[in-house]
C-alpha cells in the first residue's frame, strides 16, 4: 500500500505522531510525505526517513499531483495553513481516494470548511470534540457518516516507579506561554494558593505579556520560567501536578503535552474546553475546573492529598496506556486505509469548496457558508502567526484580494 501524506511542513505535533506511527504501522506500508514547504525544523523529517518514509519537498504543484497519481491513498494533513490552501486549490489533482486528518479542532476559527467533507472520501478528526463544531453537526447524515477520529497524541513509554523527592509536591506546566493559548489568569491562580513551599516550574519560550504577568504576582517567587526544553519527558518527570489551563477559543485538539503528562503520572487541572474534556476524566484521570478560582480550589486540595494524587495518577497512565498509544492509532489508520482501497478513485473539486483566491482561503477558516466575518481576536493582527491574516499576507505578498480583506 503506498500512501502519500500532502503536508505543509513535519513540525511539531504533526511531525511527532507520524514518527510515532511509523514506528506501529506493517513494514508493507510504503509512506511518501511530500512538504509544501521547506522545513524549518528537520527533526521530525529525518526521523521519518530513518523509518523507511520517502520525504519530498515540492518543487511546483505539478509535482504533487504526479505523486497523488502514484499513490494508492492520498492523506492531507490538515490545518489553516496559505500553502495548503493553495495546493488544495490550484493544485490539479488527478481521481484519487482522499482522506483529511484534521490537526485543528474545528470548534473555533479556525473552522473546517463544510465543502472539503463533502469533497474527500473520509475525513477524520484527532478529537472526538471536533463533531460537536457548528460546522460539523450542520452537515447532513450522508456526509457525517465519512467522518471518523483518530488520536494524535500518545503518551510516553513506561520507564518504572517515579521517583521519590525531597519537599512537598511541585507543579509544572508546559507548553506554548503565551496568552494567545494560556489563559491569561495561570499567574492568578497560583497567586491564590495558600501555603509557603509552592513550587511551579513553567516551560516553553514565554511572551513579554507571560513574563510581565509572573513578575506582577504577588508571590511571584514560586514560579520559575524555564524556557524552552529539548527534553520534556525529564521536565515533567520532576513534578507532581500539571496545570494546564487554556483559553476557551484554543484551536488545539489531541494535546500532545497533557497526555505526555498524564502518561508520567502527573495528576492534571485543566478548564472545561471540549478538547481537555475528550481527554481528561474529571475525577478519575484528573481535574476539570470551571473557572480559575476553581483551578486554585483544586490544585490546592491536589497539594495537600498525597493519596488523592496517587489513585489519581495510577488511573492517568492506565488510561494513557490504553487509550493513546502509536498502535491503537495505526490500527484505526489500517482500517480506513483498507476501506478506501475497496473503492475507485475519484476527482476533487476542492476549489469550489474553498474558493478562488487567498482571501476566499482564508475566510474559508473564520465563518461558516453564508455568514458574515469581522476582523477580530487572533485574526486581525499583523504579527504572522499561524493560520493569521497576517501569515496569509506573509506568504501571497501583494495579492489583491487579501489587500482588500485588509481594507
Amino acid at each position: 500500500m503506498r500512501v502519500l501524506h500532502v503536508t505543509p511542513h513535519l513540525g511539531g505535533g504533526v511531525g511527532k505522531a507520524h514518527v510515532a506511527l511509523n514506528g506501529a504501522l506493517p513494514k508493507e506500508i510504503e509512506r511518501t510525505f511530500v512538504l509544501l514547504e521547506a522545513p524549518r525544523d528537520p527533526r521530525y523529517a529525518h526521523a521519518l526517513e530513518q523509518g523507511g518514509a520517502r520525504i519530498v519537498v515540492a518543487q511546483s504543484l505539478d509535482q504533487v499531483a504526479q505523486l497523488a497519481g502514484e499513490a494508492d491513498i492520498v492523506q492531507f494533513e490538515f490545518w489553516n495553513h496559505p500553502r495548503l490552501f493553495e495546493c488544495l486549490a490550484c493544485c490539479r489533482f488527478p481521481p484519487m481516494r482522499s482522506l483529511f486528518w484534521s490537526h485543528i479542532s474545528g470548534i473555533h476559527p479556525p473552522l473546517i470548511p463544510p465543502g472539503l467533507i463533502e469533497e474527500t472520501m473520509r475525513f477524520v478528526f484527532t478529537t472526538e470534540a471536533s463533531r460537536e463544531a457548528a460546522s460539523i453537526s450542520r452537515l447532513p447524515a450522508q456526509q457525517r457518516r465519512k467522518l471518523a477520529v483518530v488520536n494524535s497524541g500518545f503518551g510516553f513509554a513506561a520507564r518504572g516507579p517515579r521517583p521519590v523527592r525531597e519537599g512537598g509536591p511541585s507543579i509544572a506546566y508546559l507548553g506554548t506561554v503565551d496568552f494567545v493559548k494560556m489563559h491569561a489568569g495561570f499567574f492568578e491562580a497560583i497567586d491564590g494558593l495558600a501555603g509557603d513551599d509552592i513550587r511551579v516550574a513553567v516551560w516553553g519560550a514565554p511572551s513579554d505579556a507571560a513574563v510581565s504577568s509572573a513578575k506582577a504576582m504577588h508571590h511571584p517567587e514560586r514560579v520559575t520560567l524555564h524556557g524552552q526544553t529539548s527534553d520534556p519527558q525529564t521536565a515533567l518527570a520532576a513534578a507532581d501536578i500539571f496545570f494546564y489551563p487554556l483559553r476557551s477559543d484554543h484551536f488545539g485538539t489531541a494535546e500532545n503535552v497533557l497526555v505526555e503528562a498524564m502518561s508520567l503520572g502527573l495528576v492534571p487541572v485543566v478548564l472545561d474546553n471540549a478538547a481537555e474534556l475528550a481527554i481528561v476524566r474529571d475525577g478519575e484521570t484528573g481535574f476539570v475546573a470551571h473557572s480559575i478560582v476553581e483551578c486554585t480550589s483544586l490544585l490546592q486540595m491536589l497539594l495537600v492529598s498525597p493519596d488523592l494524587r496517587a489513585a489519581i495518577a495510577r488511573n492517568a497512565v492506565a488510561f494513557v496506556a490504553q487509550e493513546r498509544t502509536p498502535q491503537r492509532s495505526a490500527q484505526d489508520f489500517m482500517i480506513l486505509w483498507l476501506g478506501l482501497l475497496a473503492q475507485g478513485p475519484r476527482l476533487c473539486d476542492f476549489r469550489a469548496a474553498l474558493g478562488d483566491s487567498p482571501a476566499d482561503w482564508f475566510l474559508a477558516t473564520q465563518r461558516l457558508p453564508g455568514t458574515a466575518w469581522s476582523a477580530s481576536g487572533r485574526n486581525d493582527g499583523r504579527q504572522p502567526s499561524k493560520g493569521t491574516l497576517a501569515h496569509f499576507e506573509s506568504v501571497f505578498a501583494g495579492d489583491a484580494s487579501l489587500a482588500q480583506l485588509r481594507a
